[in-house]
């Protein structure tokens, strides 16, 4: 079974976001890893929180599926923020692998 990892954040009503991404994924026969970039706080109204995940702790993240997967895709969501765009270049920039491109928004 292939695998792919999104890049992404999370959205607490399930609409959007890795949620969202993890039941593509399924109903393409394909295993779904995650790497979050932010937390919301969310519903079908609307956004009433954000936490940003650190740059960090998402490059740690993507090392880990990337240690133990045979990453074949890398779907890329929400990058909440400069420095965690930064830290997503930085680790997936020679990479061998298809990259999905969804958005890319800054809130700050």
């Amino acid at each position: 079974m292939k695998v792919v990892l999104t890049i992404a954040g999370s959205d607490s009503s399930g609409g959007a976001g890795i949620q969202a991404d993890l039941k593509t994924f399924e109903a393409f026969g394909v295993f779904g890893c995650t790497a979050l970039t932010v937390l919301t706080a969310q519903n079908t109204k609307g956004v009433t929180d954000i936490y940003e995940i650190s740059p960090e702790f998402v490059k740690n993240q993507i090392k880990a599926v990337l240690d133990d997967f045979d990453v074949a895709a890398i779907k890329i969501g929400m990058l909440f923020s400069n420095d965690i765009i930064d830290s997503v270049k930085d680790i997936i920039k020679d990479l061998d692998i298809i990259y999905l491109k969804s958005w890319f928004k800054t809130f700050k």
